[in-house]
């Protein structure tokens, strides 16, 4: 039987339950995963409703740490305020134009409405969803806040949540189409794609040659996913951005997709990264997630680091939305800074090298290896405020040359997030292999990844698709 927790935005909130299994954001922040612990659900009745909240956060860490949880950050993403068609009765429209209603865990104080909560629930599983009547048959579908409910509907929502606490919990369902059609999507205004325009045709070639009518999209002239069977994302992905929300979509009408959107959720949130890796004892920097800028959070990390630190937001790429912090004073100034726009914060310890390993994994395999050096006169990959000498050089290795400790280290790193291609990474020092991220839609530029192994690494890439509709029985 499933351990049962529920979360909460503070002490207080707990505090007013009276229950040994509810606990603040911070209790769960700072207590959890355990060890040897029992498989264990989280309810969120945090508020999820802006991005990179606590309640954001929460689902996000509960995934990391393999925790069963409602909402799940796709239905968080999914619920930004949805315009739902409904052909509600008369009854169900007035009961809506009298106010708006609740829905618990799919049930509702207004009887009326049962078949709507039941539906909506269905759809977004959510705790706490709050209906409005638009217009004659158009709902506007929100995420709620444990604040916003009277005595009267918490005693529903508790009342919900143990029936939820007695059944088992359903993920959804999994749709299969048989088709043969490939979209690659790509975004031409990209200052740094995924993959330049020689790469991109090169993965065109690949595609026709393993049976794959590949065709080149932005998201501008992508009409509609459900024409193909297969989407290849070479834009850079973020969660709060067209790529999750067409992966979401386009998984949901059976469609392969590399990545997938668990793959940019997973990958796109170095906070989600940093707890599945402790959790899994992947080698990575010592590492704190921080949710505050006071005296005593800032004695703690003195105490646990030394200058210089390295601070990160939880979303960024090619560097960005990374700083070195060499004082006090820098660590305060960058703290504030970040916290403003989000939650929660990683400090890691600086570790300088001459160049960062790059592992290509597809699908538990590694594929290619590269060594990118740092920007000249820098201490990362990239560095975007020089005009001239922004990035490092390269060096693209046969997988077999590459330390052990270091194609190890990869490999139990995409092990975590998922099957997909993912590139790794990974500092180095004294034989000892440090993951620093996985990047769930890494570079594959003609002439820097694909320099040791040519058109064949396009050619695995594309295999690998071919792979899954087979497995699928997508058949025209």
């Amino acid at each position: 039987m499933l351990k049962t927790l529920i979360v909460v935005e503070s002490e207080q909130t707990a505090a007013e339950f009276g229950l040994a299994n509810v606990l603040s954001f911070e209790q769960y922040l700072q207590d959890y995963p355990k060890r040897d612990e029992p498989k264990t659900r989280i309810i969120n009745l945090c508020d999820t409703g802006q991005y990179l909240s606590k309640g954001y956060y929460c689902s996000l860490l509960a995934e990391a740490r393999k925790h069963v949880v409602l909402p799940t950050v796709k239905t968080i993403n999914a619920l930004r305020t949805e315009h739902l068609e409904f052909a509600l009765t008369n009854t169900q429209r007035k009961a809506l134009e009298q106010k708006p209603q609740w829905v618990f865990f799919g049930q509702t104080e207004e009887a009326a409405l049962e078949a709507v909560a039941s539906n909506l629930y269905k759809r977004f599983a959510a705790p706490l969803l709050c209906i409005r009547l638009l217009s004659e048959n158009r709902l506007i579908v929100e995420q709620g806040s444990i604040t916003q409910l009277d005595d009267v509907q918490k005693s529903h929502l508790f009342s919900a949540m143990t029936k939820l606490s007695e059944s088992v919990w359903r993920l959804g369902n999994k749709q299969h189409h048989a088709r043969w059609e490939m979209a690659i999507l790509v975004d031409p205004q990209e200052p740094s794609p995924p993959s330049d325009d020689d790469a991109i045709a090169k993965f065109v070639k690949a595609a026709r040659k393993n049976g794959i009518h590949a065709q080149v999209k932005t998201i501008q002239t992508l009409d509609d996913i459900n024409q193909y069977d297969a989407l290849f994302i070479r834009q850079t992905t973020a969660i709060d951005h067209v790529t999750y929300r067409l992966a979401t979509k386009a998984e949901g009408a059976g469609v392969v997709v590399m990545d997938d959107a668990t793959s940019i959720l997973r990958c796109c949130n170095k906070v989600y990264l940093h707890d599945a890796f402790s959790y899994n004892k992947v080698p990575t920097l010592k590492t704190q997630v921080v949710s505050d800028a006071r005296e005593h959070t800032l004695e703690q990390l003195e105490q646990l680091f030394s200058y210089p630190m390295v601070l990160k937001m939880p979303e960024g790429s090619f560097s960005r939305g990374v700083y070195k912090v060499k004082d006090r004073q820098q660590l305060i100034e960058r703290l504030e800074e970040l916290l403003a726009e989000s939650a929660l914060v990683l400090v890691q310890e600086y570790l300088y090298t001459d160049f960062d390993w790059r592992i290509g994994v597809l699908n538990g395999r590694a594929i290619y290896a590269c060594r990118y050096h740092m920007a000249r006169n820098h201490w990362q990959i990239y560095n975007h405020d020089s005009k001239r000498f922004s990035s490092g050089g390269f060096e693209t290795l046969p997988t077999f040359e590459v330390p052990r400790a270091v194609l190890s280290a990869a490999l139990k790193a995409c092990k975590v997030i998922g099957n997909g291609l993912y590139g790794v990474d990974i500092k180095e020092v004294n034989g000892k292999a440090y993951v620093i991220e996985v990047n769930d839609n890494p570079s594959i530029d003609h002439k820097v990844e694909d320099a040791y192994l040519g058109n064949e690494l396009y050619m695995l890439i594309m295999a690998e698709f071919v792979r899954r509709l087979e497995a699928r029985g997508r058949y025209e």
